[in-house]
């Protein structure tokens, strides 16, 4: 395998080699917490990087380094860490470029619990955030201070699938030497990878799209330059210890496989549900990047290989009628997360994002009668009906 064969090919082979493991079709799980040394000798070297070889799954496991490399080339980078959740990754990547009294400066807006451990690393720490639409060089270069230290964006942002050129940010993040740390989950590397785009860091929520089948919490981190990784893996994540189990890395590695299979069906049923929301009379505004007449349009076409999965949209009315209205669904199930089989719907205001405070919802674009669906394989007619009855109910 190389990084010159295709992304379907990639996310079936990349990083393992059957030879290796007594011709198994598929990678097993090596579901152990130590590893044998022949010699005193041979595990003082390994302790000191001078040979390679397992010490203790915390440090690296052959299952989860297989998931690992796979990422990485799927990212376009030069290595990976699995995590056993999204916000362990989010939490590793922000303690690895951060110290006490750094500014971080962030997307418009982020995910509720991203939002939350920003919140806390100010209380504990003094690492300060800022907002910033970063819609030009000019916004981007007013919110930097000198203590800022990364830049962090969503893009598409949760929940308001706004959109930030990741070229931007990255130019003008480069003219000071501040790295460029992107959210990635809403697209999987199937649809956008902000490394080719000057990003230093990618972040997966990869209990979405990556796995794809609501069964597992994990977060991966792929980065730019291997020794920062390598840095990030031998501190942030051996001595914090959010680390993924070997069987939650094989679930991850099955769920690649169709991750472009996926994909093209949750792009195609997204794009038909976009279309009949858009002309329907009871909902106000179908916010969708890979609608024409979206303001984020040309960014999606510049930045992203198609619009993806997701939608917000807002009801009639504020949030009883929004609630009301998820009430009477029969078919596509009230839940968070996103990126499975099922149609999922949910309330932003209260439920991903009440941990933000309304005041700054409200500037963050999360009304009270926003809903976010992420729109799963189904039938996508059987989805239209089910939205169509809950409508004129």
């Amino acid at each position: 395998m190389t990084n010159e064969n295709r992304i379907e090919t990639t996310l079936i082979h990349e990083g393992y080699s059957s030879k290796e493991f007594s011709d198994s079709l598929s990678p097993p799980i090596f579901q152990s917490s130590t590893y044998v040394f022949d010699t005193a000798e041979q595990g003082e070297m390994r302790f000191r990087g001078e040979e390679k070889g397992f010490i203790y799954s915390r440090l690296g496991n052959p299952t989860v380094r297989i998931l690992e490399e796979r990422m990485a080339v799927l990212e376009k980078g030069e290595a990976a860490l699995a995590f056993g959740s999204g916000m362990a990754a989010v939490s590793a990547v922000l303690f690895h470029l951060i110290k006490s009294e750094s500014h971080i400066l962030c997307s418009r807006g982020v995910y509720g619990c991203t939002f939350g451990l920003l919140e806390m690393l100010e209380d504990k720490f003094s690492v300060t955030h800022t907002f910033s639409s970063m819609q030009t060089a000019d916004d981007i270069e007013a919110a930097i201070t000198d203590m800022t230290t990364c830049i962090y964006i969503e893009t598409p942002i949760n929940p308001t699938m706004e959109l930030i050129d990741i070229e931007l940010v990255s130019r003008v993040a480069k003219k000071v030497g501040i790295p460029v740390v992107v959210d990635n989950t809403f697209c999987s590397p199937f649809l956008q990878n902000p490394l080719d785009l000057g990003a230093d860091y990618v972040i997966h929520s990869a209990t979405k799209y990556i796995s794809g089948h609501g069964d597992v919490i994990a977060g991966i981190v792929v980065g730019k330059n291997k020794e920062e990784i390598q840095k990030m893996r031998m501190t942030v994540q051996k001595d914090i210890g959010g680390i993924i189990s070997p069987f939650d890395a094989w679930l991850l590695l099955r769920g690649l496989k169709t991750l472009h299979v996926r994909m093209d069906r949750h792009v195609e049923n997204t794009r038909k549900l976009a279309n009949y929301l858009k002309g329907h009379p009871l909902i106000e505004d179908v916010i969708y990047p890979g609608d024409p007449d979206s303001p984020h349009y040309s960014i999606m076409k510049k930045q992203m290989r198609t619009a993806g999965g997701m939608i917000s949209f807002l009801v009639k009315g504020g949030k009883k009628e929004a609630q009301a209205f998820m009430n009477r669904l029969k078919l596509i199930k009230i839940a968070v997360s996103l990126g499975d089989a099922e149609t999922l719907i949910q309330h932003p205001a209260t439920m991903t994002h009440a941990v933000v405070p309304p005041k700054t919802r409200d500037a963050m674009g999360i009304t009270e009668n926003m809903l976010r669906l992420s729109v799963g394989l189904e039938s996508v007619d059987d989805l239209i009906d089910d939205i169509d009855q809950a409508l004129l109910d």
